[in-house]
């Protein structure tokens, strides 16, 4: 499984780590991303989700 979210597709980026003397070396950008129990085509599911999805209602949780 991918380190990406399942409701928005929400993953990894990559970018530039800029020092002082603007020397450029690369780094990723990694998404909050909680891997929670969500309901998924009427089945019950661990995915990963962002927290934006979360705490918008975009996904439902299940105890």
């Amino acid at each position: 499984m991918a380190f990406k979210c399942i409701v928005c597709g929400k993953k990894t980026k990559s970018g530039h780590r800029v020092s002082h003397s603007n020397r450029k070396s690369n780094r990723k950008f990694k998404p909050n991303l909680q891997k929670i129990r969500i309901v998924l085509d009427g089945k019950k599911s661990y995915n990963y989700v962002c927290t934006k999805c979360i705490k918008s209602s975009r996904v439902k949780k299940t105890i």
